[in-house]
């Protein structure tokens, strides 16, 4: 927040988490997740891992923040809507959709079924290579009486 100020302190160590690509020269990128762990001493310690988070993964050439040319980021533009029934079906080539909830509570149906998220709850929602880098299937938001709440999407033009 602009004009706040503030400090945090932790007892214990911070993860922070990074996708990479490691490209071993011959043809094969592999996505593979990076973590890098300060403890309250300072000392940074950087596990790699398979995408599961668990298993480990051993860099076999360059890594590199992993790239693709239907993802570019500026390609996409974001739209958003307050407090107003949405529906992936009227979005088409959408690829994030990001929901935030101020108050009340938002209703989130999909084919797996229906989801209540309350007041200060936030769910997003990914394309993944799968579908052609576009959301696919079924996703209605629908806010309760009374909710405030806001949809942040991004579409490819």
């Amino acid at each position: 927040m602009s004009g706040t100020t503030g400090s945090i302190s932790l007892a214990g160590p911070d993860a922070e988490f990074k996708i990479l690509c490691d490209d071993d020269g011959a043809g094969t990128v592999t996505a593979f997740v990076r973590r890098y762990t300060t403890s309250p001493a300072g000392t940074v310690t950087v596990t790699d891992t398979g995408l599961d988070g668990t298993t480990p993964y051993a860099v076999t050439g360059t890594v590199a923040v992993c790239t693709s040319p239907d993802a570019e980021p500026g390609e996409l533009t974001a739209h958003g809507e307050q407090d107003t029934a949405w529906a992936l079906a009227d979005h088409a080539g959408t690829v994030s959709v990001t929901l935030v909830v101020y108050a009340g509570s938002v209703t989130a149906t999909t084919a797996e079924g229906a989801l209540s998220i309350p007041a200060g709850g936030t769910l997003t929602w990914s394309a993944s290579a799968n579908t052609g880098g576009v959301l696919a299937g079924a996703l209605d938001l629908a806010g309760a009486a009374g909710a405030s709440w806001h949809v942040i999407w991004t579409t490819r033009p």
